[in-house]
This record gives C-alpha cells, structure tokens and sequence, in this order.
C-alpha cells in the first residue's frame, strides 16, 4: 500500500471549477474598470488596496466569497487548517508582449513569508518553479493570491485599516453612489518603451474605450493645454460617431466603469425599436469634433498600440451594430444600482470585519435593505 503524502511532498494541485462564469465576468468588469499599469512590461493589475484608493472600495465585495473558497481549499489540500492568512489579493492581467521567465513565488528575500499561492493551488517555494509564455494576442487574466503563515503579513487587517479610515469617519451612514476618483496619471499611462514612455504610449482608461467604439469629449472651455493628469479628473461627455451623449460624467475613470458594465451587462438591455430622444443625443459638430480629435493626442501617441493592445479577440459584431444611446442610457441606471447594492454591503460588513479584524461574508443587516 503506497504510503500517504506529508504535507511536505504535497507540492500542487489544480482545482477546476472553483469560480462561476458570472464570477469570472465580474472580475474582468472590475479589472477592465480600473487596472493601473503593472510592475513588469505589458501587464496591468488591480489590487485590493488600489481599489480603496481610488474610492472604489465596494469592488472589494465580490472578491470576498472567492478569498473564502480558496483559502479553504489551499488549507485543505495542505493540511494547515487555521494557519493560513491571505497576503495578496490581485487581478493581473498579461497583455501581448508579455511574459515571464522561471521563478518561484517566494525569490526574493523580501517575498519569503509567501508560502502559497492561487488555482493552480502550489506551494510558493523553489518546488514549484514555473513562467509565464510570451502573450502573442489578447489578454491574460489572472485571479492571484498568495498565503502565509506569518499574520504580521495579513492582507485582512491592513485593508481593514485604511477601510476604516475612509468610511467610518463619515457623517452619513447612508450608502451614496460613490463615483470613482483617478489616481496619478503614470499609473494609467502605458508605454512599451519604457525608456520614452511619453513618446509611443497612450492612457489605459481613454485606450479601453476607444477600442469600444468611444471618444470622449470636453467642453469647449477645457483648454488642450492641460496636461493628462489635469485632464483625468475634469467632467467629460461620451461620444460615437457623430453622436455625443448628453449625460456627463465626473472624470474618465467613471466613464471607463459605466462602459465596461454596460458591455459586461449588453444581453441584459434589449435592442429598443424607437430612436433615443433628440434630447438625450446631442450630433457633434465640427469644432466639437476638431476638440475631440485634438485632445485625443493628449491621451495617445501610437493609436496602433491601443489597437494591439486592448481590442478584443474577439468582437461581438451584433452588439456593436445594435448598439443604442437608448440602452446605455438605461446601464448607466443599472450601474448606479449595482455600485449602490456593493456600497451597501461593504457599509453593512465593515463592522464585523473591524471586530473580527478579518474579511469574510456577512448577511444584510435588514436595516440596510431599504436604503
């Protein structure tokens, strides 16, 4: 009879199905939404703290139930029920051109507390040497935790921390539509030549919806002379074609999150058989579209890397050809729900994070069901 594994031979496992197709969509929203140029060559991430940041802390509830379910099953498999804290929580995404040589988790001396790491389940040590090929087209998305034995290195109680400060100290309980708010403007500024970033690149948040099929577009009174950080917290309006939007929004970063939910949310909005009010659409005209076109270069100099980079492999040709301002007039609702919906449960578990000093899923105080 073979004899049973020691926790020390049990070196990985893959665990299939673990996140719904649902789940998976949602992370994608939330990663295409607000990822922020990453620490190596084309790749981008979006991590936890990031999130809270840039006042989009409410995107940190849906993570909450996947964290439980792989913590278990990492726990679990390596016999270290009870042991385990979560270190890192983030959503990396690998663009073309990108890549990574052998490595193991834990190679640097300043990353040896990390023991475990996410689905595929290893261990984080030279055991499990692994790399990343060359990204040849599309995106790489990748769900990435890492677990430790050390609780000095919990992720918990440092987000519950800077949690506690934005949100606790507030006058008002009451869940608000929290909008977004940009960080600095390198942190979305994407260039393949690192050594003249300024020269070839273009921003990630104008660079998302451009593949879209979006423009954006400033008032009149919005100088071209600001420079992309300025331009990153002014009110903009959203474009197609010769179409402008009327309805506007406080900065690119919300745009960015109402865009991507509506195409995440597309099949949820049926094709309206009426055009949208005249007051709803605005037809741009040529000095609207002469500011579009020259502020465009302000948010990228090489369109062709946008191109490469961000369109999707593959393009839903009957979503882009049914597209109306009707629908997404009704999704930019929908977004205020669902952002509302995640504020609300975020204001509803904090507390009991705080007492327990750990994130975990809470029921909906009935108190908040009205709100």
């Amino acid at each position: 009879m073979a004899m049973a594994e020691t926790e020390s031979e049990r070196r990985r496992v893959i665990v299939r199905n673990i996140l719904s197709k649902e789940e998976c969509e949602e992370l994608e929203l939330i990663h295409k939404s607000c990822s922020t140029v990453g620490y190596r060559p084309n790749v981008f991430s979006t991590t936890l703290s990031h999130l809270i940041a840039t006042n989009s802390s409410h995107f940190i509830i849906p993570f909450v139930p996947i964290r439980e379910r792989l913590k278990e099953k990492v726990e679990e498999f390596f016999g270290c029920e009870f042991e385990l804290v979560i270190e890192f929580t983030g959503l990396i995404s690998w663009a073309r051109g990108a890549s990574i040589g052998w490595h193991c988790d834990d190679n640097r001396p300043y990353l040896k507390q990390r023991h475990f790491t996410d689905v595929a389940m290893y261990t984080a040590d030279s055991r499990n040497v692994h790399s990343v090929d060359e990204v040849t087209h599309g995106e790489r998305l990748t769900l990435t935790l890492w677990f430790s034995r050390d609780s000095s290195h919990d992720e918990d109680a440092k987000l519950i921390s800077i949690l506690s400060q934005k949100l606790l100290h507030r006058s008002d309980k009451v869940p608000q539509l929290c909008l977004p708010l940009p960080a600095s403007s390198n942190m979305y500024w994407f260039s393949p030549n690192q050594a003249s970033p300024d020269e070839l690149g273009c921003n990630i948040c104008w660079a998302r919806m451009n593949v879209l099929g979006y423009d954006i577009y400033y008032s009149q009174n919005t100088s071209s002379a600001l420079d992309c950080s300025e331009l990153l917290l002014e009110p903009l309006q959203l474009a197609r074609g010769d179409d402008l939007f009327h309805q506007p929004f406080a900065n690119i970063l919300h745009a960015l999150q109402v865009v991507q939910f509506f195409h995440w949310k597309a099949s949820e909005f049926p094709t309206s058989k009426f055009e949208t009010e005249a007051s709803k659409v605005l037809h741009l005209s040529q000095s609207q579209k002469e500011n579009i076109r020259n502020l465009k270069s302000v948010f990228v100099k090489n369109n062709q890397l946008a191109e490469t980079v961000f369109r999707p492999v593959i393009i839903n040709e009957k979503e882009q050809q049914s597209f109306s301002w009707a629908n997404f007039s009704a999704a930019v609702t929908a977004w205020e729900d669902y952002i509302r919906k995640l504020h609300k449960q975020l204001l509803n578990s904090l507390p009991h994070w705080r007492t327990h000093q750990s994130i975990f899923s809470c029921p909906l105080d009935e108190s908040l069901e009205g709100t």
